[in-house]
């Protein structure tokens, strides 16, 4: 098998998409999330630094999703094999973990299926970007 490469521009721009993904979707289960998360709303501004380290952790969730991807080898990063490699990212270690923290922190399933479905959809965008921008 041959390595078909890593794509320097589909890399910040999957993070860039995943990061407004995110954005949006927060922003329609915010409420339910900080009920979930036990999370008072508090008064004045969310610090940056969870953006900062969000956005940070997306690049090289990107860059390894790339490599993944790539490593199905030269005329195989397309956007469909770009999604069924996020997805079972997803599914074998976002998803998991996500459970698993979960469960020994305390919180309920409806924290895990918010959270989860987050990252599902990080993961099937940032495939289907890399996929998409090819190498």
């Amino acid at each position: 098998m041959d390595f078909a490469g890593l794509n320097y521009v589909a890399i910040p721009l999957a993070a860039v998409a995943a990061f407004l993904f995110g954005a949006l979707y927060y922003g329609l289960f915010g409420k339910p999330w900080m009920n979930a998360a036990r999370i008072e709303p508090q008064q004045g501004k969310t610090p940056l630094t969870p953006f900062i380290t969000g956005f940070i952790a997306e690049l090289i969730m990107a860059w390894v999703l790339a490599g993944v991807i790539g490593h199905l080898g030269v005329g195989q990063v397309t956007p469909l094999n770009g999604i069924i490699s996020g997805a079972f990212i997803w599914f074998g270690f976002i998803a998991t973990t996500i459970a698993t923290n979960q469960r020994y922190q305390g919180f309920g399933w409806t924290l895990t299926l918010i959270d989860a479905g987050h990252w599902l959809g990080v993961a099937l965008i940032m495939g289907g970007v890399i996929g998409w921008l090819g190498v």
